[in-house]
């Protein structure tokens, strides 16, 4: 398989890490996105990583839908339930999860802007982390579909939000009163997974070209 992207997206990370758990071999190709790279859009019109492309060749695009088809082609070691009901709402935590990220990048986006971010821009994306972080926040207290016995797709997902946070410096303080997830994200990234997945440090202080 080969896995179109950077890791300086928190998304083609988030992939990278469920094939690294699944024992999945895959060979990262370097690809910008927002249709600035023809590999990219040859498979996705819509320009976006990342992008797998399978052992026949196919293109399958979206995060959420690449993971929906790693745990259906390889289901072992699985990262959602068996019980179907279940599993989505293991998904729900990583849409809420997606959705703190994109929030994130909206303000390192907005921040990179010529002629200065617009404040009320970066007061209602700050807003959307807080409220979408206190909610993982309890779900984590809760220990059962996140942060529990056993990883799953939301644990992965949420991981690499907080990483991204990290990395871009979107929000310093974000661990305050957030215990359990600052747990999460110290045991998670002590994985191997995580550390071979880890975006370089430069990258994080020029540009936003790689998001």
């Amino acid at each position: 398989m080969k896995l179109l992207g950077s890791y300086t997206s928190p998304y083609v990370r988030k992939i990278s890490v469920i094939l690294l758990e699944k024992d999945i071999a895959f060979e990262l190709v370097s690809a910008s996105p927002n249709g600035r790279d023809a590999c990219v859009t040859a498979v996705n019109p819509l320009g976006k990583v990342p992008v797998l492309l399978n052992e026949r060749g196919e293109g399958i695009f979206d995060s959420p839908i690449i993971a929906e088809y790693l745990e259906l082609a390889h289901p072992e070691p699985p990262l959602l339930p068996a019980d179907r009901l279940e599993a989505l709402r293991v998904r729900q935590i990583e849409a809420l999860a997606d959705g703190v990220t994109d929030a994130a990048m909206a303000i390192v986006r907005e921040c990179g802007r010529g002629g200065g971010p617009d404040e009320n821009v970066l007061l209602n994306q700050r807003a959307k982390i807080c409220r979408g972080l206190d909610a993982l926040e309890e779900h984590a207290h809760e220990g059962r579909l996140l942060n529990g016995p056993t990883l799953t797709l939301a644990d992965i997902a949420v991981a690499c939000t907080l990483g991204f946070i990290n990395y871009r410096r979107v929000m310093p303080n974000w661990c305050v009163n957030r215990p359990m997830l600052v747990a999460l994200a110290e045991r998670l990234f002590a994985r191997t997974s995580f550390a071979r997945t880890a975006p370089p440090v430069a990258a994080a202080l020029y540009g936003t070209e790689m998001l």
